[in-house]
């Protein structure tokens, strides 16, 4: 199956943020950081027709990393950034 959206993911500890971009129409929503949002990030996420998604966060702290692995174990492509590598002066 092809990634048919793209998902950019904004996390700090207790929440994250989301753009969703399908078929160049972008949508936002905020979820909890936790197993109960990341479910409710897919349901949503497929109600707007991401059956598969290229997820990109920043490597901040360990925030991610909870969010990351739930959406690889489902079959998504998951990006983490440094955020060095494209912040510029």
């Amino acid at each position: 199956m092809q990634v048919n959206a793209i998902l950019g993911v904004d996390i700090s500890k207790k929440k994250f943020d989301v753009c969703l971009l399908v078929d160049s129409k972008k949508r936002h929503k905020v979820f909890q950081n936790n197993q109960d949002g990341f479910a409710k990030l897919v349901v949503w996420c497929n109600g707007h027709g991401a059956n598969l998604t290229h997820l990109c966060l920043e490597a901040t702290s360990w925030y991610g990393e909870d969010l990351a692995t739930f959406m690889h174990d489902l079959g998504h492509n998951v990006s983490i950034v440094n955020p060095e590598s494209f912040w510029q002066k």
